[in-house]
């Protein structure tokens, strides 16, 4: 029988290292927060990869849940940031942000945009990734935003007021609330 502890040699050691090393918040969000003096919490759950999983799974109400989702405005990537509870409204993306096309990234083609990221859990700080952010004004209605930091593990508790002065997002109404 092969010890427990014999995977951990060679190239699988460097492989697990490497996962925990991204499940972990993205270094470039925490070194940013540090650096800007924004108190934060971060909140520790088990794995979750949807919005609806995320709040059953750390009781947070789906108003206050900042939910990424890539997009191509004109062919160019950006950050559209919604509440959990809400969807985008593709049609209403377009009208707000004045593009001619309008769609969905796909994770292969936003994945290498956020190499310290799991894919589907990027930080709503596009403009740490040379992206714009367009944020769902009810949002603002929040005191507070929570949001994946890169991982599907962790959470970030921080006020909406040091969101919108670090980030500077564009606040449209394009979103709608889910079914």
């Amino acid at each position: 029988m092969q010890d427990a502890r014999s995977w951990m040699t060679g190239p699988r050691i460097w492989l697990e290292v490497k996962r925990r090393e991204k499940t972990m918040p993205a270094k470039k969000l925490i070194e940013f927060l540090n650096g800007e003096k924004v108190k934060y919490v971060t909140l520790n759950h088990s794995p979750a990869y949807t919005a609806q999983e995320i709040t059953a799974t750390t009781h947070t109400p789906g108003k206050e849940f900042a939910k990424t989702v890539i997009v191509k405005l004109d062919g160019e990537m950006a950050m559209i940031v919604v509440p959990a509870s809400h969807q985008v409204d593709l049609e209403s993306v377009k009208k707000a942000s004045d593009a001619k096309e309008v769609a969905l990234a796909t994770e292969e083609e936003f994945q290498l945009r956020f190499p310290d990221c799991d894919v589907g859990a990027m930080p709503p700080f596009g403009n740490l990734y040379g992206m714009d952010v367009y944020v769902a004004a009810s949002l603002a209605e929040s005191e507070e935003i929570v949001f994946n930091p890169g991982s599907h593990l962790e959470l970030i508790r921080l006020a909406y007021r040091d969101f919108w002065r670090l980030v500077r997002p564009k606040a449209l109404v394009f979103s709608r609330k889910g079914k």
